[in-house]
């Protein structure tokens, strides 16, 4: 039965791929350059729930179809989502900041792949990535003062972290759309690339972090997140941080590098 021209673009949805150990998390509203409905914010939350719990993956790349990142939340949704204080908190608390935790969560190496608009939402997300590569058209903002709200505590968490207090006002009280090199300039990405590239620059990043030891990646992410938050480590803790030493992994490393081979890890 042909499709009837009179429904519009298809509900918005978190597609997922995988090659191996490598995963690629899609966010995919066509029509809509990617905005992010509530289905989707949920859908992200139990992809990457399931994820974190799967230690035979080695990298996770997100992205977004058809050209774009993601336009930020689908502003359609708000008369009903956030229709009041309550909801505006249930939607912000419930349904944003989960998603967003889960990501910042994630055990494995997570590699955001930005081109088009990456803004609000998308920002957001890309935020609570690893490394985020960007194509030299992208454009990054977070203009929510135009839409008469601020950003909530557990969104802004993640920009303040990764971009500082000086970067984060200025997006948010200007209001500003930055490019591609000035975003990296305020230390939102890792690199930028041209754009005809960045699909290939995003598989180099993979297969780099792929030939790493996935216990190391995940070790290092983890003791990042501690030292960030300011708690180092105790006297009696560390015993436990170096028993990574009887691991195959950084045995098998030691080993790989005495021969001149290259490593099999297990992740182990």
């Amino acid at each position: 039965m042909p499709a009837d021209p009179s429904a519009g673009p298809p509900p918005g949805q978190v597609l997922y791929q995988r090659e191996g150990g490598l995963v690629f998390v899609t966010l995919d509203h066509p029509g809509r350059m990617n905005a992010i409905t509530v289905a989707m914010w949920r859908q992200l939350a139990q992809t990457f729930a399931a994820l974190s719990a799967d230690l035979s993956v080695r990298c996770i790349v997100v992205a977004g179809a058809g050209g774009h990142f993601a336009a930020g939340a689908d502003i359609r949704e708000f008369p009903r989502e956030r229709r009041d204080r309550s909801a505006v908190q249930d939607y912000h608390r419930n349904t944003l900041a989960p998603a967003l935790r889960a990501i910042a969560d994630c055990p494995h190496p997570v590699v955001a792949s930005i081109e088009g608009v990456c803004i609000g939402g998308g920002l957001e997300i890309a935020s609570q990535c690893d490394l985020r590569i960007a194509a030299a058209s992208a454009r990054f903002g977070v203009p929510i003062n135009r839409l008469g709200f601020p950003m909530a505590p557990d969104e802004m968490q993640g920009l303040l972290a990764l971009a500082g207090r000086a970067a984060t006002l200025e997006l948010l009280l200007e209001g500003r759309i930055l490019d591609a090199a000035e975003a990296s300039a305020r230390g939102l990405l890792t690199r930028v690339v041209p754009d005809a590239e960045l699909a290939a620059e995003t598989r180099k990043c993979a297969a780099r972090i792929l030939r790493g030891a996935p216990l190391a990646a995940r070790i290092n992410k983890r003791t990042l997140r501690r030292l960030e938050r300011g708690h180092p480590l105790e006297d009696e803790e560390y015993p436990g941080f170096f028993s990574y030493a009887d691991s195959h992994d950084h045995q098998e490393g030691v080993r790989a590098f005495l021969a001149g081979e290259e490593p099999t890890f297990s992740g182990d």
